[in-house]
């Protein structure tokens, strides 16, 4: 009769135990595209990042959490070629910018995941770049396995502060704006 008991007990503990699984489904990012876009008084430039890792998670097909690790030392710009090119990949590697030698990641973790809509969710999230965490929110959508958000940074919240006129004003015509923008693409 024992033996039925603890028989009985281990199967309803397994079939908790698999039911909890199912709820959290864990899909690993395997293939990305981050494309940056910084903005000057007199133009723009943008470029890539690569990512190292990452994942999200889903309840059914409810996107409900995520975490990806960027590469900044892959950070590279697309709208130069040459000499120019290489400057400027050089200087946002640089202590001036991103700092890569020190800081090679940057960490955005999905803190609270909330349906906006068919498809779309407002998303809290930690970003950190250069040991410094803070709260960022935007919108992301996904479909089918494929997930997608646009995300405005204040570098300068990240100590990215390089011809900022918030902290070095009377720059003009050599002012950076402290936003810049994340086109994120992922597939799972």
């Amino acid at each position: 009769m024992k033996k039925v008991i603890f028989g009985l007990i281990a199967l309803v503990a397994m079939s908790f135990s698999g039911d909890v699984n199912d709820i959290e489904d864990k899909k690993t990012i395997s293939s990305s595209k981050v494309v940056w876009k910084g903005y000057k008084v007199l133009g723009s430039h943008e470029g890539t990042i690569d990512l190292s890792s990452g994942f999200l998670n889903f309840d059914g097909e409810t996107l409900t959490g995520g975490e990806f690790v960027m590469d900044l030392t892959t950070i590279s710009t697309t709208d130069l070629e040459g000499e120019y090119k290489g400057k400027l990949d050089g200087h946002l590697k640089s202590e001036d910018f991103f700092g890569v030698d020190q800081y090679p990641t940057a960490t955005l973790k999905m803190t609270k995941v909330k349906s906006s809509g068919k498809n779309s969710y407002s998303v809290t999230a930690d970003l950190t770049m250069k040991d410094v965490t803070k709260e960022i929110q935007f919108e992301a959508s996904v479909y089918g396995s494929k997930a997608s958000a646009s995300i405005k940074i204040d570098r300068t919240d990240y100590n990215v502060k390089y011809g900022s006129e918030s902290f070095f004003g009377e720059l003009k015509d050599n002012a950076i704006y402290d936003e810049f923008d994340l086109v994120i693409d992922l597939e799972f």
